[in-house]
């Protein structure tokens, strides 16, 4: 890189340093302010945040090289993840629901729907370990995906032993780190902002390079990784390639690491199933915690929608970096070989100098937002739901910061060492999101929806997933991710419902004020019976809408985020059909969901 560039990238990483330290002050009054910004963080701020945590450089590798090797047919594959459609439900009715709930973390919400018994604190304990767990496989998976970004950008030499990609993932974990333990959620959410702000400097400039590209031949050539690790180059062409409309089947050579979607029409309703289930159960962790800080009903809508629409401009951007790769390729008559190396190639071979360091900062921010979010909201659950309820309950304000940063601290060396063992970001991110992941959709789904389910039956459904993830990974690495799915959700399910089945339900009491306050659909008759008709009706009305909502909402956002991606491509005919259907849509969401976000239904 070129010193303007590095000064570009030492002033962006500066400035941010500055900010996330500048709230230490206030993000240190106690743990409600450093996990939740006491609930006053305005909604287009948290959307924001939000926004610049999924936008991950790890996520964008992927992206870019499923995009640059199928074509927008990779588009559909991250329908098991990088389309992040589960923004839909959250926007529709579950956010609401989380909301409503008035805790600081997931694991803390089990004794909001399982009592503060035995079988709540059960629950809540395995959520709070899954929880941590989980958060440093993500931080891992997202050091793995910095570390290559960062790696070729810094060219850090190997050392003690230790990859170039680990020292790089190190330098910007540590940067990170340091905000993220002195400004807490004010400081996480105020540097995504800022660090939003440079990303679309960097997509808007990236995009308008691509469109005023050559355009592409009519015959070209990508590479696709192989099993063996080497790479195989073949031929498509420009129609196919940027064809919105995708195939039943592909043609990946055997031997491919990609073959897994030859039958691309079975994966796409494979992963449709995924995001149903995924979407219906509600999340946890950084998105979460952005709706457990919001202010009310309306907020937790909008800053869904915000987040969802400032989403949309990553997908112009992946396929603008994935054609510039192509045209790198056409020109120099060297097709880039790893897929997940196309975005630092266009970097380094096409971006002039200043747009250059302009481009590094703005991933640099997208991965230094991901890892803030990450170990703000992973160490929420040790301080709030272990040390403070088992270890010390009666510890002071200052103990508890000094846990919260001790334990964000503790995460993050987590995640790094886990990162030092994993060389591509495809296979951890599978398995993230088809296989450890999976070990908690079936007890997070169930409890919206089943008055029964109670702590005992979460606690036994999540730790049979998770143990039988991790089994598949170190028995069973190389089994696919569909077979994956399958036996953890299926032990999942059967370890979930057997439990609950053979102990007691939850509280009674427990459970009408659970209803009351969520006001969920699905099997609650015999705890909805408590509450008077007239209420009753307008809690159904209310269910109605959101459920005939969500089937314009998860269309909404796919159509959303393929219009940007249409313009890019330069296909005309795609973008005017695309946007008439974008504004149908709207107009079913404006009705039936958007015109009645003041509308609360209370119940006393």
């Amino acid at each position: 890189m070129a010193f303007a560039d590095l000064l570009i990238v030492f002033v962006y990483l500066l400035l941010i340093t500055v900010v996330g330290v500048y709230f230490e002050k206030k993000a240190s009054t106690g743990i409600d302010s450093y996990f939740l910004g006491n609930r006053k963080i305005p909604w287009w701020a948290l959307g924001s945040s939000g926004m610049a945590s999924n936008f991950d450089v790890s996520g964008t590798m992927i992206n870019v090289a499923l995009i640059y090797a199928f074509g927008t047919a990779g588009f559909f594959i991250e329908m098991r993840g990088g389309l992040v459609l589960i923004m839909a439900f959250l926007m529709v009715f579950m956010g609401k629901w989380t909301r409503r709930s008035n805790v600081m973390t997931l694991a803390e919400w089990m004794t909001f729907r399982f009592g503060k018994g035995v079988q709540g604190n059960t629950a809540r304990i395995i959520s709070a370990v899954s929880t941590l767990i989980i958060t440093a496989a993500i931080v891992s998976y997202f050091a793995v995906g910095a570390g290559k970004f960062i790696g070729d950008v810094l060219e850090i030499p190997q050392f003690l032993g230790f990859s170039s990609e680990f020292w790089a993932a190190a330098i910007i974990i540590a940067l990170t780190t340091i905000y993220t333990m002195a400004g807490g959620l004010y400081g996480v959410v105020w540097t995504d902002v800022i660090q939003g702000v440079i990303m679309f400097l960097m997509i808007i400039i990236v995009c308008v390079i691509a469109i005023n590209s050559p355009a592409l031949p009519d015959v070209f050539s990508i590479s696709v990784p192989l099993n063996d690790g080497s790479f195989h180059s073949i031929q498509t062409t420009k129609e196919s390639w940027t064809n919105l409309i995708p195939s039943w089947k592909l043609n990946f050579p055997e031997n491919s690491t990609y073959s897994i979607y030859n039958l691309f029409g079975i994966a796409l309703l494979f992963y449709l199933i995924k995001v149903i289930i995924e979407g219906s159960a509600g999340t946890g962790g950084y998105m979460a915690q952005r709706f457990f800080a919001s202010r009310s009903d309306r907020d937790a809508g909008l800053l869904s929608l915000f987040w969802t629409f400032l989403l949309s401009f990553r997908w112009p951007f992946i396929a603008a970096i994935a054609i510039l790769g192509i045209v790198y390729g056409v020109d120099s008559g060297d097709v880039i070989k790893d897929p997940e190396k196309v975005l630092p190639t266009v970097i380094f071979n096409i971006l002039p100098t200043g747009l250059r360091g302009l481009l590094v900062a703005g991933l640099m921010a997208a991965a230094m937002s991901t890892f803030s979010s990450l170990i703000n909201s992973g160490a929420s659950y040790w301080v709030k739901d272990i040390y403070q309820e088992y270890i010390n309950p009666k510890a002071s304000d200052k103990k508890l910061i000094f846990h919260s940063r001790l334990s964000s601290l503790l995460i993050v060396i987590s995640g790094l060492l886990l990162a030092s063992n994993i060389s591509s970001i495809n296979e951890i991110w599978g398995w993230l999101t088809m296989g450890l992941g999976s070990g908690l959709i079936v007890p997070l789904l169930i409890r919206w929806y089943w008055w029964r389910m109670n702590g005992y039956g979460f606690a036994a459904g999540t730790a049979t997933g998770m143990i039988a993830a991790i089994l598949q990974k170190i028995f069973y690495p190389d089994s696919t991710e569909y077979l994956s799915f399958a036996i953890i959700i299926i032990s999942s399910f059967a370890a979930t419902v057997l439990t609950t089945l053979l102990t007691e339900p939850t509280d009674r009491e427990t459970l009408i004020n659970f209803y009351k306050t969520t006001r969920p659909f699905g099997f609650w008759k015999r705890i909805s019976e408590s509450v008077g008709s007239e209420k009753l009706s307008l809690i159904k009305k209310e269910n109605q809408r959101d459920i005939i909502s969500l089937f314009f909402a998860v269309p909404w956002q796919m159509v959303l985020f393929l219009c940007g991606m249409s313009v890019i491509l330069k296909r005309t005919d795609l973008f005017i059909y695309l946007f008439i259907l974008l504004i149908v849509l709207s107009v079913g969401l404006y009705y039936f969901w958007f015109r009645h976000l003041s509308s609360e239904v209370r119940i006393e």
